[in-house]
């Protein structure tokens, strides 16, 4: 896995040594996520949810993004995801939390945390990418135009969610990636 554009073009990315922990996004779906992001990740603060190895967060930073966070559960993953993020060599900072992704989108709003571009890839065929929307729209953790882009199984489509409204969908085989900005956005 590598970063695909940017400043970190070519870094070499890594994964947990344990098979089926995380489902690296594939270069095509990566392609099309970021290029319809295009000049947005300028200067964006960004929220990596459910983040994995951190290859989009990573990915983001690599195109200009101001600042990531990167929320990852599992322990071995974070410091995946940090070791990915000294590899990559970025300018921009990286910070990583271990904890619950819908739990901590919670804390980040009680913070005061405000991200212009918010990637989601949770785990496929749980329901997670719309109790993930709610979360965040609930949380307000979503600064005025931003855009909250989610990955899953095309049968895991989150449909419409209170707060936030649909923008763009695609599906690139069985994959399906939808954008969503804040109401009245």
């Amino acid at each position: 896995m590598r970063v695909v554009a940017g400043a970190a073009k070519g870094a070499r990315l890594r994964a947990a040594t344990r098979a089926g922990t995380t489902r690296p996004t594939s270069g095509m779906v990566k392609d099309a996520m970021f290029n319809a992001l295009g000049a947005r990740l300028s200067g964006a603060r960004v929220l990596d949810l459910f983040a994995g190895t951190g290859a989009l967060g990573i990915e983001a930073l690599s195109r200009g993004a101001a600042s990531a966070v990167f929320v990852e559960r599992d322990p071995r993953n974070a410091a995946v995801i940090r070791d990915n993020l000294r590899a990559a060599r970025l300018a921009a900072p990286g910070t990583v939390r271990r904890a619950n992704a819908l739990a901590d989108v919670a804390a980040l709003g009680r913070e005061g945390a405000r991200f212009d571009v918010v990637l989601l890839d949770p785990p496929y065929g749980h329901g997670l990418q719309q109790r993930a929307l709610r979360a965040l729209a609930a949380a307000g953790v979503l600064a005025p135009g931003a855009v909250a882009v989610v990955e899953g199984h095309w049968r895991d489509d989150p449909g419409e969610v209170a707060g936030l409204r649909r923008t763009r969908s695609a599906r690139y085989g069985e994959t399906g990636v939808w954008f969503y900005k804040p109401d009245g956005a």
